[in-house]
């Protein structure tokens, strides 16, 4: 699953972004995150130095150029990165506390599959961490992502700008305990994944 023009972009795009406040969000995802995690689509690691103290964390990352970066980004810390797929994880049943994901959702073939396979590995009432850009809810910007989305998925790695990420969560089966809606950069006014979601949500009970 190599790309490798997305993965050097995201490098650079991405170390721009954490200076102008994207680091401070990572940290707001990660505050209370505890036991055993599983970040999906680590990228470089960028979220790596926020996860707190005595946090055990397998991080997956399909794209090898961006797994390569994660890798070194995990030496001397916890973590351990390992190649699999948001919707075929190397897990096995209710073996994490935690998943963790961050502009992940946007990107993966099958969202509700994906989701799936999260609820697959968490515990029972374990907890998915997520921080997304989403289609806006307003009218003239969503309909600007729409047409966005005709374009800008072949030149960002299968990214899609519009998706509605709260409700396939929802849908998913898992409950929103906590999310509140954003704009990042502040102030963006053209950026097609300036509209964005933090929140938590709660795996429910499965039913047969």
């Amino acid at each position: 699953m190599q790309n490798r023009f997305f993965a050097w972009l995201f490098a650079r795009i991405g170390a721009r972004n954490e200076a102008r406040g994207n680091a401070d969000l990572r940290r707001e995802l990660l505050a209370g995150a505890r036991g055993r995690v599983l970040e999906v689509g680590a990228g470089t690691g960028l979220n790596f130095p926020h996860y707190p103290p005595g946090v055990e964390v397998t991080a997956v990352e399909p794209e090898p150029t961006l797994r390569a970066h994660a890798t070194k980004a995990a030496e001397g810390t916890h973590i351990t990165v390992v190649e699999g797929l948001a919707d075929d994880l190397p897990l096995s049943d209710a073996s994490v506390d935690e998943v963790v994901v961050s502009g992940v959702l946007c990107s993966v073939p099958d969202p509700a599959a994906a989701l799936a396979e999260f609820r697959r590995v968490l515990r029972p009432g374990g907890r998915l961490r997520f921080y997304e850009h989403v289609r806006a809810r307003t009218g003239p910007r969503a309909r600007w992502q729409d047409v966005a989305a005709l374009v800008w998925p072949r030149l960002m790695g299968g990214c899609m700008p519009n998706r509605d990420t709260r409700a396939a969560i929802e849908r998913a089966g898992f409950a929103v305990s906590h999310c509140r809606d954003l704009i990042f950069p502040p102030g963006a006014r053209i950026s097609v994944v300036a509209p964005r979601v933090l929140g938590v949500a709660v795996s429910q009970e499965h039913h047969q």
